[in-house]
């Protein structure tokens, strides 16, 4: 099986030695800039009995321009041109990881799907770490799950990681998979820096925990291509990352907020402020 193969049918797949030092040095470089320079939808996550830092930051609209020339050069979008079979990659948002200082919480299995206006088949997350990740340690998938049911999204609460983000019926509440893990078929890696993974954001995924002096630095870049299409299905809200506007700035929104203004409902996914990476120009 292919590796275009694999991501169509298992809906992830892992590329060893994907990125080089200098890749993975500008990759690093703009994951510090985001650190330094949070967006409206920066936050922590609530970890039990831990002081445990669990930080996240995605969508920030001054991130196209700070990360362009890394996107450019990265050979991240020709992966995902290449497991799409497609020669059309647009960048959609960044995201930012960061768990250290002991204990911290695992991240509720979800889908990333639940939570944006976008379906199709060609998107992608690939996903950097800047540290090696034990395989007990990393980030695990229900293969083929982007191919099954789209439940709510988790609400990422402190005592319910099956608490639903919406609630609204709409979509079906998310099973307990950790309670459960034997009744689904779960797929994770070990990584080392300069490995990826790519995965569809459909794919029921969540990450473990860290313990003791683990330190995990995450870069997760979100790409799509040109089977992608708008769908109004959720509530985008002023307040809700990362479509937030600050009133006392004039524009704050990335173009993932932006785009429900200029597309309808089945339309291509497409915005002018989307960077387009591929093809060259």
């Amino acid at each position: 099986m292919t590796l275009a193969e694999e991501f169509r049918e298992h809906g992830v797949v892992r590329i060893e030695r994907a990125l080089d030092a200098a890749t993975l040095h500008a990759a690093e470089e703009c994951y510090k800039w985001s650190l330094a320079h949070p967006g409206l939808g920066a936050g922590s996550f609530a970890t039990k009995n831990s002081n445990a830092t669990f930080y996240q930051d995605l969508a920030n609209p001054m991130a196209p321009a700070v990360y362009r020339k890394m996107l450019e050069d990265s050979p991240a979008a020709d992966i995902v041109a290449e497991l799409w079979g497609t020669p059309d990659v647009w960048f959609m948002y960044e995201q930012v990881f960061l768990k250290e200082g002991g204990e911290s919480r695992r991240t509720p299995w979800h889908q990333d799907s639940s939570y944006l206006p976008i379906d199709g088949d060609d998107i992608a997350v690939v996903w950097i770490s800047f540290e090696p990740v034990a395989k007990e340690n990393a980030l695990e998938f229900v293969r083929g799950s982007h191919r099954g049911v789209l439940y709510d999204g988790s609400r990422f609460d402190i005592d319910d990681d099956t608490a639903p983000l919406y609630g609204n019926g709409v979509l079906p509440r998310l099973p307990d998979i950790e309670k459960e893990r034997d009744k689904w078929d779960i797929v994770s890696w070990g990584t080392n820096p300069g490995d990826v993974v790519v995965f569809h954001p459909g794919m029921l995924h969540g990450g473990a925990a860290t313990h003791g002096s683990i330190r995990r630095r995450t870069l997760s870049l979100r790409f799509f291509g040109d089977d992608s299409r708008y769908v109004r299905r959720i509530k985008v809200e002023a307040t809700t990352p990362p479509f937030q506007r600050d009133p006392n700035r004039e524009d704050t929104r990335s173009a993932l907020a932006k785009i429900g203004e200029v597309v309808k409902e089945g339309d291509p996914f497409r915005h002018p402020e989307f960077l387009k990476l591929r093809p060259r120009n």
